[in-house]
């Protein structure tokens, strides 16, 4: 692995462990206006194409697998 791909790697999986705090935070606290916009702020990134520069993971099922996580 290239130290690129390595910087990829880890600038998705920072997203990913955001996106879970952001969703727990979400859950506890769902009227707090900034961490709803952090959520939404993760999921532009995971559909962005600057994402799919990063990775080959489909961002909207990267979405839906962190939310079912996030539900149990």
């Amino acid at each position: 692995m290239t130290p690129y791909q390595r910087l990829a790697n880890a600038i998705v999986e920072q997203a990913a462990k955001d996106y879970r705090s952001a969703l727990k935070a979400l859950a506890r606290d769902s009227d707090n206006a900034y961490i709803q916009d952090e959520v939404k702020s993760l999921e532009r990134f995971f559909r962005s194409r600057w994402y799919g520069i990063l990775t080959n993971v489909d961002g909207d099922y990267l979405i839906d697998k962190l939310r079912e996580e996030a539900k149990m």
